[in-house]
C-alpha cells in the first residue's frame, strides 16, 4: 500500500474484519493508546464491526486531556501578565481551567497567540525584545523533539525572552500505571505510531515481557487499526507475548536517533502529574539544568500553585479505559464542546468529543410502543 484510500478501502476492511471473526474464541479487552486512533476508531465506527467478544476501551492517548488542571491554571496565570506573550497550540485556548481559559485572558486583552510549531515563537522573541514569549510545550515524545530544538536554538542564538512552559508526558509509563492498577481489565495494547516513529519500541519489550500481554505498534487510518486488532487478538488467542510492529511504513525499533538525540540534550525525566490520573513516576520531561533559564515556571514563579479537579468529570475514568464518555452522567448536557467540563471534550484527541461529534451521544434503547410491542428509539 501506497496511497491514503488503500488504508481506507472497504473491501481490505471487510477482510480483516471477517479474519478476526474468524480467529477469536475468548473475550478480549484492548486499549489503543493514542486519541488520533480513537478518532478514527469512532468515526468509522471500527469497534462497532469488531465480533462482540473483541472490546476496544480508550486510553490516556490525548497529551493535552491529561495536562494537568493546575498547569493549565498556571499558564492563565502567565499569559495575564504584563510584557508577556503567551504562545500556544490553538486546543489548549479552550481547556478549562479552574475559573477560566486561555480564551478568557485574550477576550480580556491579553496576548496569546496560536502558533504551528514552537520554532514560530524564536521568531516571535526576536522581534520583542522587551516581552517576554512563553510557549506552552504539551505533548508527547512526538512534540518533544521540535519543542527541544525551540530551546536549544534560544540558547544558541541568545535569545533569552524565550521561556517555555513543560507539559510533556511519557506513554509507557502510563501504560504500565493501567496494567499495575487493581482494576486494570486491559489484555493487549494497540500502541501509538506516531510516539513509536520517535522513540521506536524497543521500550515497550521489557513492559511486555512484565505483564505477560501482546503490543502491536498502529498506525492511524481504518485499515492499520483492524490489521492492528488481528495482529493483537491473533497473538492473544495463541497465548503470545512481545511487541509487533504493523506500522512497519513510518516505524523502527531503534526510532529516530537524530530526534531523541536533541531530546537527550534538552530534556530530563521526571515525574509527571496526569489529569485525572494522578502522579505517575518518571512519566514526563523537565528541562535538563543547563537550560534552566528557558523554565516558565521558574522564571514567572508559578511553581507551587495548587487547584482541585471538577468533581463532575470522570475524564480520568475515560483516559484509564474503566468507562466510556457515553456513560458520565454530564456527557451531552452539562459537557458539550461548547461548554467543556474536562479537556476530554476539547481536544481533537479526546475520546468525548469523539464520541460527541460522530454521533456517541445518542444510544438505541427497547421502550414499549402503545401495542405493547417492542419498539427502538434513541435518547441523549
Amino acid at each position: 500500500m501506497r496511497f491514503q484510500e488503500e488504508y481506507r478501502d472497504a473491501t481490505a476492511a471487510k477482510k480483516l474484519q471477517k479474519a478476526i471473526a474468524d480467529i477469536v474464541r475468548s473475550r478480549w479487552t484492548i486499549m489503543e493508546v493514542c486519541g488520533g486512533q480513537t478518532h478514527t476508531i469512532v468515526r468509522y465506527g471500527i469497534d462497532e464491526l469488531l465480533p462482540s467478544q473483541v472490546e476496544l476501551v480508550h486510553g490516556p492517548g490525548c497529551p493535552v486531556c491529561v495536562t494537568p488542571l493546575e498547569l493549565i491554571d498556571k499558564a492563565i496565570e502567565i499569559a495575564a501578565r504584563d510584557g508577556v506573550i503567551f504562545c500556544s497550540f490553538g486546543d489548549m485556548l479552550r481547556v478549562p481551567g479552574s475559573r477560566s481559559d486561555l480564551f478568557d485572558v485574550k477576550a480580556r486583552g491579553g496576548d496569546v497567540r496560536i502558533v504551528y510549531s514552537p520554532l514560530d515563537c524564536l521568531a516571535i522573541a526576536e522581534r520583542n525584545r522587551d516581552r517576554t514569549v512563553v510557549f506552552f510545550a504539551v505533548g508527547f515524545e512526538t512534540t518533544a523533539p521540535a519543542n527541544a530544538m525551540a530551546v536549544w536554538q534560544a540558547a544558541q542564538r541568545g535569545i533569552d525572552n524565550f521561556a517555555v512552559l513543560v507539559s510533556h508526558v511519557l506513554v509507557p509509563p502510563a501504560m504500565e500505571a493501567i496494567l499495575s492498577s487493581p482494576a486494570n481489565r486491559v489484555q493487549g495494547f494497540l500502541g501509538a505510531g506516531h510516539v513509536c516513529s520517535v522513540m521506536g519500541y524497543e521500550e515497550y519489550e521489557p513492559l511486555a515481557a512484565k505483564y505477560q500481554i501482546p503490543i502491536v505498534v498502529t498506525g492511524f487510518e481504518p485499515v492499520d487499526l483492524l490489521e492492528g486488532v488481528y495482529r493483537c487478538v491473533r497473538m492473544l488467542e495463541a497465548g503470545s507475548i512481545g511487541v509487533d510492529n504493523q506500522y512497519s511504513r513510518a516505524v523502527r525499533r531503534e526510532g529516530s536517533r537524530p530526534a531523541r538525540q536533541i531530546i537527550d540534550e534538552v530534556f530530563d525525566i521526571t515525574d509527571r502529574k496526569w489529569r485525572g490520573v494522578g502522579e505517575i513516576p518518571r512519566s514526563g520531561y523537565r528541562l535538563r539544568e543547563k537550560y534552566e533559564r528557558f523554565d516558565a515556571e521558574q522564571r514567572f514563579d508559578v511553581v507551587d500553585l495548587e487547584v482541585l479537579e471538577s468533581d463532575r468529570c470522570i475524564s480520568g475514568m475515560i483516559l484509564q479505559g474503566r468507562s466510556k464518555p457515553h456513560e458520565c452522567p454530564a456527557f451531552g448536557k452539562e459537557c458539550t464542546p461548547e461548554h467543556p467540563l474536562g479537556a476530554t471534550m476539547v481536544s481533537s484527541e479526546g475520546a468525548c468529543a469523539a464520541y460527541y461529534n460522530y454521533g456517541r451521544l445518542l444510544k438505541t434503547i427497547d421502550v414499549p410502543n402503545p401495542s405493547g410491542d417492542a419498539a427502538s428509539t434513541t435518547t441523549p
